[in-house]
């Protein structure tokens, strides 16, 4: 067995769901710069709302993730 380090694992990182073009053109359109990190700042955002309308869905006993659900 391994032993433990105490130190925080990293998790494996997620799959960039958005169109990072797509996020610039609106952040561009409202006349402002986007960072760097934005894309995959709002992506990880993606990942949780969708990750919490999975398990509510789950917790209303259906299999079928709906809009409302988020």
């Amino acid at each position: 067995m391994a032993k433990k380090t105490g130190k925080a694992t990293k998790k494996a990182p997620r799959e960039v769901l958005v169109v990072g073009t797509k996020v610039k053109d609106v952040v561009k359109s409202a006349g402002l710069q986007s960072s760097g990190e934005l894309i995959e700042a709002v992506s990880n955002r993606v990942h949780d709302l969708i990750s919490s309308a999975c398990s509510r869905a789950s917790g209303n006993g259906r299999k079928t993730v709906r809009a409302h659900d988020l």
